[in-house]
């Protein structure tokens, strides 16, 4: 275990809070460095892949750099990101090395346009104007941003994040790289997530259903990744094909993965809401109401909906938070 300690990193209005760089040393791996064209936001942009306080693959560190884990085409992988300037140094480890610092750029948002966003609302124009430095981002893994999704589907974030952190831990590997990586996890590979027990779900509190999808899909992975490639409505079909794998997850899964600008997220139990409030004021907004809302961003909704929430215009809560359920005593 590093001794090397660990900012509390915060999240605040849909805004991961990156700490400033202080130059801290780091061993030596396979270096790039990239020079963003415009502003880029490291804690915007990544702050998306993080998968909730403690996630075993992501990690920002006392120096304010970004570490993530990755399984990548070539095997596991380490990247550690950092500002030097106006420049943007990776440096990474593992057999994954070369395969992540050529998509250092896409990961950072080189392949998105911001340019073809329009503010239609005066609070997106708001927000839009404060975040110049928003980039959507494509990790190129689908899996890696599937199977999150999927523990994510009807429970609370604090049972997801806890289950993805459970099963990273018992059934991932150990990141390649010192410092931060010493303390990371690489998620299984498509088979170690197909052999994964019944049990050892019930323990990470996954019910049987999200347990079967993530499986299935697993079982499927290559076909599956391929949809990285494809335009967002045949990427959505491509992973909508897998038995319990809907619209939500979809959504959620290609925001990351392809850095898809018109992902929006439908089914969700708190944005429509979130984005009804913020646009119109009122209360209560359900998924037809909030497409209704977005259609003058067509193309752009997805970018749309991120900018709403970086605003931090949330309805009041009226209700007690859902409790965590806990599946072992089931």
């Amino acid at each position: 275990m590093s001794g090397e300690r660990t900012t509390r990193t915060t999240v605040r209005g849909g805004r991961l809070v990156v700490p400033a760089t202080r130059g801290q040393a780091v061993g030596t791996g396979t270096r790039r460095r990239w020079t963003p064209e415009g502003p880029l936001d490291l804690g915007v942009t990544l702050g998306p892949l993080r998968r909730g306080p403690g996630d075993p693959a992501f990690r920002v560190a006392a120096d304010g750099a970004v570490w993530r884990a990755s399984r990548t085409p070539y095997g596991p992988g380490t990247l550690r990101i950092a500002r030097e300037g106006d420049a943007v140094l990776g440096e990474a480890w593992g057999p994954g090395a070369r395969w992540l610092l050529d998509g250092l750029p896409a990961l950072l948002g080189a392949e998105d346009d911001p340019s073809a966003f329009v503010p239609r609302h005066r609070l997106v124009h708001e927000a839009h104007r404060r975040n110049p430095g928003l980039r959507l981002g494509r990790t190129g893994l689908v899996l890696e941003s599937l199977i999150p999704s999927v523990l994510e589907q009807k429970v609370t974030s604090d049972e997801a994040y806890r289950g993805w952190r459970l099963l990273l831990w018992r059934f991932g590997e150990p990141a390649p790289g010192p410092g931060e990586a010493e303390r990371m996890r690489v998620m299984p590979d498509p088979r170690g997530w197909a052999l994964v027990p019944s049990w050892e779900w019930h323990r990470a509190g996954v019910d049987a259903k999200r347990a079967a999808a993530v499986v299935r899909a697993a079982r499927v992975a290559a076909r599956l990744e391929e949809a990285a490639g494809m335009a967002t409505e045949e990427a959505a079909a491509r992973l909508q094909a897998i038995p319990g794998i809907g619209p939500w997850t979809a959504a959620e899964t290609l925001q990351r993965s392809n850095g898809s600008p018109d992902a929006v997220t439908v089914g969700d139990l708190h944005l429509p809401r979130i984005v009804g409030y913020a646009l119109t004021g009122e209360r209560g907004a359900d998924d037809a109401t909030m497409l209704e809302l977005l259609a003058p961003y067509a193309g752009q909704r997805h970018r749309a909906t991120r900018l709403i929430l970086l605003s931090g215009r949330t309805p009041p809560r009226r209700a007690p938070r859902f409790s965590v359920r806990d599946f072992r005593a089931m």
